[in-house]
């Protein structure tokens, strides 16, 4: 079997500093241990597989593995299968791109030259449990107090929100991964006037088989719907990978009650998949 492939550069605009996401395309006959041994070989973060959508409404379905396993939402490799579909002659059916995934359905857009996704709906939001919080902040080697603030950002991958004084704080961490109660991600505030507005760093589980993400739009998503428009504007720039060597830049913004995230993306290999 031999299947179209593209590797997409996302969150950045020049190649090698974003987070990559491998796609595969025309995917439907595969089968589950395929999918999932092919992106426990890539190694990425994410590897997505487009498929025929099951919903009248949606232009495809996509199937998001880590090498851990299956995702029903990740934001980075949202915005690459998009791209990926699109380059390869893809056409929405309306004017908004329709990706039906795990969560439903998941709508994108172009937003000054860059694709956008409509942040899904939190599976879970609020206060974070106390003996939680105390289990984060001893794996990412920190006093309790450091926290300045947690809240639950669960939009399909679980993640934990910590917010710390500044983004020098965040940048300073060096967590035990195998310590690691949650996936967990980290923002804290550059000074006013700076390129970015924070600068956020993702953690996550062994068991999900990354350490830590380079640039994570579900994540991204998910702050902004907590923070965007009261501790943060209603539209900023994350930085993202600054501790990779990476130079990831995700745009949020919040329309009402709707947060979108934006990047750029970029091809960066093209091919063809055989199994």
């Amino acid at each position: 079997m031999r299947l179209p492939f593209r590797q997409v550069d996302v969150f950045s605009p020049e190649p090698l500093l974003g987070n990559p996401v491998a796609v595969v395309h025309d995917a439907d006959d595969l089968t589950d241990a395929q999918m999932a041994a092919f992106a426990r070989w890539t190694n990425l973060s994410e590897t997505t597989f487009l498929l025929r959508p099951t919903d009248p409404a949606a232009d495809y379905r996509l199937r998001i593995f880590t090498p851990g396993g299956e995702l029903p939402f990740a934001g980075h490799p949202t915005l690459g299968s998009a791209h990926a579909w699109l380059e390869a002659g893809g056409a929405p059916a309306g004017e908004e791109i329709v990706q039906e995934c795990g969560v439903g359905l998941v709508l994108l857009r172009r937003v000054g030259g860059r694709l956008a996704f409509a942040a899904p709906a939190l599976r879970r939001s609020g206060p974070v449990e106390e003996p939680l919080l105390a289990g984060i902040a001893a794996a990412l080697g920190i006093a309790r107090d450091a926290i300045v603030d947690a809240a639950w950002c669960d939009n399909g991958p679980g993640w934990v929100g910590i917010r710390l004084a500044d983004a020098r704080a965040v940048l300073a961490l060096t967590p035990d991964f195998a310590a690691l109660p949650a996936d967990v991600g980290v923002v804290g505030a550059y000074p006013d006037g700076s390129e970015c507005a924070i600068e956020v760093r993702a953690f996550c589980r062994p068991d999900m088989g990354l350490g830590e993400d380079p640039v994570t739009g579900s994540l991204n998503a998910a702050l902004g719907q907590w923070l965007a428009g009261s501790v943060l504007p209603s539209s900023y720039v994350a930085s993202q990978g600054t501790a990779l060597q990476r130079r990831g830049r995700v745009h949020v913004s919040r329309e009402g009650q709707t947060v979108w995230v934006a990047g750029d993306t970029l091809t960066t290999i093209r091919g063809e998949l055989t199994l």
